[in-house]
């Protein structure tokens, strides 16, 4: 008996440790190469999600690590960081970008991140910086496949 209670004991705090180890880290916001997992949908950014007291901070890095911009995001409402080399020309739903500028977009936004209920799109301008813009997803994940490959936890 004693054994068997051993061993539900080790199984248990190896369960609550894989746990813990796959959570959305909390800490390495605004670092080029953070500990996390990059789940950017394109293949030019490398995004990287953390979260801490009910909120998710999204941070868009360019290939060569730079940090670009990052949102917070919690409850369908969003703030831009003072993160990163354009974090002036982050835009949220609430919150236009802080530096305005005449460039003009040199390309078709791209999509860096979508889990589904967020959508971050990055927009090259002529000017050399990169717009980015963080928005509620126009359709929550309902499909469980597209969700999964995607590391969407939920709709």
């Amino acid at each position: 008996m004693r054994l068997l209670t051993r061993a539900i004991f080790a199984a248990s705090i190896a369960v609550a440790t894989g746990t813990a180890l796959a959570a959305t880290p909390a800490t390495g916001l605004g670092q080029s190469w953070p500990n996390a997992s990059d789940v950017s949908t394109n293949p030019n950014f490398h995004v990287y999600v953390f979260a801490m007291g009910g909120v998710q901070y999204i941070q868009v890095n360019d290939l060569n690590g730079n940090v670009l911009g990052s949102v917070g995001t919690a409850g369908g409402q969003f703030i831009t960081l003072p993160i990163g080399r354009f974090a002036q020309q982050v835009v949220t739903p609430s919150q236009p970008a802080s530096a305005s500028t005449t460039a003009a977009a040199a390309a078709t936004p791209a999509t860096v991140y979508a889990d589904g209920t967020t959508t971050v799109t990055a927009t090259p301008l002529n000017d050399g910086t990169v717009r980015l813009n963080a928005m509620a997803a126009a359709q929550p994940c309902t499909d469980p496949i597209d969700c999964n490959m995607k590391g969407i936890t939920g709709p």
